[in-house]
């Protein structure tokens, strides 16, 4: 497993994810989505995973803006350029991929491997 967590160092369920592989000893890389943000290839590839909407988070300031935009690309867009717009952790296995705290989905990968 290839394992990557992009989160905010203030996100409880990011903290619960890393938790999560740690415990199980899975190696996996952090990396900050505030500081670093999403490739765009990455940011595509999560998509593809999981869809554009799973991704945006609700309660995040300037969320509500994204509603207004007409054309998914346009919120890709805004989401490469403001990451704090995304929900987090953001998990990825290769072209696999969750959004949010999914430990059945990580289990799954694990029996997998």
């Amino acid at each position: 497993m290839n394992i990557q967590i992009f989160g905010k160092s203030k996100c409880f369920d990011t903290k619960k994810a890393e938790r999560y592989f740690k415990e199980r000893r899975v190696k996996f890389q952090s990396v900050d989505i505030l500081r670093y943000g999403l490739s765009p290839r990455e940011l595509d590839s999560v998509r593809r995973a999981v869809g554009l909407e799973a991704m945006i988070d609700e309660k995040a300031k300037d969320a509500e803006l994204l509603k207004y935009l007409a054309y998914d690309e346009d919120k890709v867009e805004k989401l490469l350029e403001n990451p704090s717009l995304l929900k987090t952790p953001i998990v990825r296995n290769g072209k696999q991929a969750t959004v949010g705290y999914c430990p059945e989905v990580w289990k799954s990968w694990e029996e997998s491997k």
